[in-house]
């Protein structure tokens, strides 16, 4: 069945009707009372529930969705999300983060390629042009769910084995074979996924996707790793404290 938050509208406040609803049923999800995957009532229910129009329920529902609150999928209905992963800006890979936070981190590997690279990836890998490179493309679960699609170049002495890289994250497998990490240069953005994307990591078409591009460096500034990710934006964000100088 589905849930029935408890809210009471209060129609002579200036809080718009939609914002108290969303407001209530925001609470109940950040308290616990609705767990992640909990099916809520339709807006048709909601409103008639409610004494509220439909317009006001779907627009209630809809600030939840678009907050990452709530998701909707054909033929289930709204649920609750599934809780993000905050990951905070450090070198560190997410491998690491997820199981230092009490996730279960679990990888398919969807390609592992030895072949010359591409003019952008020598020149982050500070290569000449042309020289091989091994290219590793996988796929990232945090408790059984896709999280993100990750793909690294590196130096073909440098890289682990296949074998390795289905049960470690990159950078500890690195750290295994002696590979100092130092320092990194990162970039941070966002994009709508494409067809293939979307369909691997479970959302709709043109769903938002975080983006990050980044070039590892040992100590003696000698590019080990260059790196791009795409994270579900619904289910993951980066995490920095600022301080004023």
């Amino acid at each position: 069945m589905p849930e029935q938050p408890q809210i009471t509208v209060d129609r002579s406040s200036p809080v718009p009707l939609y914002h108290q609803v969303a407001q209530a049923i925001e609470a109940a999800i950040l308290n616990g009372t609705f767990a992640a995957g909990a099916r809520l009532e339709n807006e048709v229910s909601l409103a008639a529930r409610l004494g509220i129009s439909r317009p006001t329920a779907r627009q209630a529902l809809q600030s939840l969705v678009d907050r990452g609150l709530l998701v909707r999928r054909r033929g289930v209905g709204t649920q609750v999300a599934q809780s993000r992963i905050r990951r905070a800006m450090e070198l560190t890979s997410l491998h690491d983060d997820l199981a230092g936070t009490g996730r279960a981190p679990q990888t398919q590997l969807l390609a592992y390629i030895t072949a010359p690279a591409e003019a952008s990836v020598s020149e982050a890998l500070g290569l000449a042009p042309g020289t091989e490179v091994v290219t590793v493309r996988r796929l990232r679960f945090a408790d059984g769910a896709p999280l993100a699609l990750m793909t690294n170049h590196l130096p073909v002495g440098l890289c682990p084995g296949e074998e390795v890289l289905r049960t470690q994250g990159l950078y500890e497998a690195l750290r295994a074979q002696g590979v100092r990490l130092h320092a990194a240069r990162q970039r941070i953005g966002a994009r709508l996924a494409r067809a293939a994307e979307a369909r691997v990591l479970g959302e709709p078409p043109r769903s938002a996707l975080l983006t990050m591009e980044r070039t590892a460096f040992d100590p003696a500034g000698t590019a080990v790793e260059y790196g791009n990710h795409v994270y579900r934006a619904s289910r993951y964000m980066f995490d920095t404290t600022l301080l004023a100088r």
